[in-house]
């Protein structure tokens, strides 16, 4: 079985690209990270795996991310919620497992907060929840600040990809969405996978979130050597097990 794809009309003239693999039981859902895609390795192996074990799964892309439209410097964690909460309430029904990857792992949140009655568990990567406040914000430099601050934006270098923009908008509005400044009222079981060498979200970060959610049914797994992405085979399959014990 293959996966069938269109994309959703969010009623402003954008759209967000979706693909789904049809099958039964709680609907599996990819959200992806800051500027990823659902044609990353981990989405990949999601769809492949539910298309070999007869899940359902969805997986999009953001608001100027991917294969959807949209203008990246008016991207804003408030607009990827709510393109997370519109894939879910347009395109599902019944029971979720939420699987988010790094910022995916704070719009799973977002999302498990708003349909509390809908998630059955999260499944969390590398889980970076607040980061434009608490790991973006702190590693700019005096100068990156005096730009944001001067011009609305600022040409932040990457390891993965050309440079790319950082708006003030984006750090300002993200203080709307925190999670982490108190209890985290998600009682669903949680399963979060952690690189102790991943350079991008430290593991006390995300242990953090472990500590902060209300729910008793928490693992957190550290895994050694493993980095950001975890993309290696035996990270994937962890992954696919994982997700298969939650559903």
């Amino acid at each position: 079985m293959g996966e069938r794809s269109g994309f959703l009309d969010r009623g402003d003239g954008e759209r967000i690209a979706w693909r789904e693999v049809e099958g039964l039981g709680p609907t599996v859902v990819w959200l992806g990270g800051f500027r990823s895609d659902m044609g990353g390795t981990k989405a990949v192996a999601l769809a492949e795996a539910a298309q070999a074990r007869g899940w359902r799964f969805l997986r999009f892309d953001y608001f100027a991310h991917g294969e959807s439209s949209g203008d990246w410097n008016a991207a804003t964690i408030g607009r990827w919620r709510a393109d997370g909460l519109a894939v879910i309430d347009e395109l599902t029904s019944g029971p979720l497992v939420l699987v988010g990857s790094s910022m995916g792992g704070w719009m799973a949140s977002l999302a498990a907060l708003a349909r509390p009655e809908r998630v059955k568990a999260l499944v969390l990567i590398a889980p970076a929840p607040d980061f434009t406040e608490a790991l973006m914000r702190p590693a700019l430099s005096p100068e990156a600040l005096r730009e944001l601050e001067l011009n609305g934006l600022w040409l932040q270098p990457s390891d993965y990809d050309a440079p790319y923009a950082i708006t003030k908008r984006l750090l300002d509005e993200g203080r709307d969405w925190l999670v982490l400044d108190k209890p985290v009222p998600i009682r669903c079981p949680v399963r979060i996978l952690q690189g102790e060498a991943d350079p991008d979200v430290p593991w006390a970060h995300a242990l953090t979130l472990a500590q902060a959610v209300e729910t008793d049914d928490v693992v957190f797994t550290l895994i050694k050597a493993g980095d950001h992405r975890l993309s290696r085979p035996q990270d994937l399959e962890r992954l696919v097990a994982t997700v298969a014990e939650v559903r």
